[in-house]
């Protein structure tokens, strides 16, 4: 049960950093047009994505460890498996958008980082359905 805490906590802080490292992108991006300093932000989304990072090995160690201790099967998993992997993408398509920040720039408006700060939460709740229901 230990390990199943600490999964969840794991995750929950990667999620965390997930859902706010867009908003960093919109207020970055939204500063620039309005002529403001936002090299402070350049610095956050840094940090943050290097904080997440750490979460979101330590989530898939545990993870692992859960599915290779408890042997999970079934189709849910396999979709769950899915759904993670994209989160992984969607990640290291952060990561790109945290480079370009340090170079001092950042390609879309806002409204682009608004929309796809919604991604994660549709992965994160197909995640949980899969997980609660093991609908098959």
């Amino acid at each position: 049960m230990w390990l199943k805490v600490f999964h969840l906590l794991f995750m929950m802080s990667w999620m965390a950093g997930i859902f706010y490292l867009p908003r960093i992108f919109v207020h970055f991006v939204d500063g620039q047009v309005a002529g403001q300093q936002v090299t402070r932000l350049a610095i956050m989304g840094r940090k943050l994505w290097n904080f997440m990072t750490i979460m979101m090995v330590l989530t898939l160690i545990t993870g692992v460890w859960l599915w290779l201790g408890f042997g999970f099967s079934g189709g849910w998993l396999h979709v769950k498996l899915l759904l993670v992997a994209l989160l992984i993408a969607y990640h290291f398509w952060a990561r790109k958008r945290v480079l370009e920040m340090q170079a001092g720039h950042l390609d879309h408006s806002g409204i682009y980082y608004r929309w796809a700060n919604e991604i994660p939460l549709f992965l994160t709740f197909g995640l949980l359905v899969m997980v609660v229901f093991k609908p098959f």
